[in-house]
């Protein structure tokens, strides 16, 4: 498998991205290749501080899209940027896999303006396992699309499932649809329309409507909501997991300072649970290739998850379900 990754994205700079794919390297069969995309001379001058290992390829970009840009445009007038060649390099059968913590927007533009889409999938969606009560929860969409209609958030009931389905081994997940109450007519347009659509759909496990604080308390294993509430669900969770934890350490060395050893020991183990690092990146489902999206803040640790993410994706065959179950459908 060789496994694009864009060394120019992200808020931590090439180092971290680059510390990552090295650290990847030990996890790879043979042949596999990670392929690092971007200034050919700001990677190989990494490269000889971190290391190198006889699994990595560089191809050079010549331009980086940033964080503020617009997406579309950006796709348009950097031709040459590491998230274009990336995604043609794909596009083309070089790759097998792209990854980016870079701009989301321009990841999303050009996956669907240059691998298009699955058969039988309208609107791709991003999905994150966010971590709940008693194990991981699938999250969709985070933000590939904000103006969707009923279908698309059938569609992504689909391929989430299937997703969750490969990676944490549930052969049915309870699949949840956010509103704003749990009664069948609560709601807006949007959500009674899509809830009708799930219930008459026998290959999806569809539980009814769920509220937003249902996603940390194992109420659904798959939770289904427009791009721009689910983006800000993700922020927020994020948030308040960070900001829990170091509250709850500052009381207790303050109540039992004698005890801040073993306090500190088991607030890092927890801390673990809510790492955005551990889950790695979150696939773009429903378009005709594999691109993973990680978080801008990524550490090499996520960057590593998100490989191996990738090789998840590509040995579940997900893409192959996602156009059966469609198809029945």
């Amino acid at each position: 498998m060789r496994i694009g990754l864009d060394a120019m994205g992200g808020d931590r700079g090439p180092a971290e991205v680059i510390a990552g794919a090295l650290a990847a390297g030990a996890n790879l069969n043979n042949g596999d290749r990670i392929v690092l995309v971007g200034d050919k001379s700001i990677i190989e001058a990494e490269l000889a501080k971190q290391g190198s290992c006889d699994c990595i390829d560089i191809v050079h970009a010549s331009q980086a899209i940033e964080m503020g840009e617009s997406p579309v445009e950006a796709i348009r007038t950097k031709q040459d940027s590491s998230i274009v060649v990336m995604t043609e390099l794909h596009r083309s059968g070089e790759l097998d896999a792209c990854i980016s913590a870079g701009n989301t927007g321009a990841c999303v533009a050009a996956a669907q303006m240059r691998l298009r889409r699955l058969e039988g999938v309208q609107r791709p969606g991003i999905t994150t396992l966010v971590p709940g009560m008693k194990g991981a929860v699938a999250l969709c969409d985070v933000g590939a699309n904000v103006n969707c209609r009923p279908q698309h958030l059938h569609d992504y009931a689909v391929m989430a499932s299937l997703y969750y389905k490969a990676t944490q081994g549930v052969d049915r997940p309870r699949v949840g649809l956010l509103s704003v109450g749990e009664e069948e007519g609560k709601g807006n347009d949007l959500v009674k329309k899509t809830g009708q659509l799930l219930k008459e759909d026998p290959n999806i496990n569809f539980i009814g409507n769920v509220e937003g604080g249902d996603l940390l308390r194992d109420v659904c294993d798959v939770m289904i909501c427009e791009g721009f509430v689910g983006n800000v669900i993700l922020k927020l969770v994020e948030s308040i997991g960070t900001g829990l934890i170091k509250s709850l350490v500052k009381g207790l060395l303050v109540q039992m300072p004698d005890h801040a050893e073993q306090i500190l020991k088991s607030i890092t183990k927890i801390s673990h649970l809510h790492d955005f690092n551990d889950y790695g990146g979150a696939p773009l489902l429903g378009v005709d290739g594999i691109w993973i999206i990680c978080h801008g803040a990524s550490e090499s640790k996520g960057i590593m998850n998100a490989i191996r993410v990738s090789r998840e994706v590509a040995s579940h065959e997900v893409n192959k379900h996602i156009v059966e179950q469609l198809s029945r459908n």
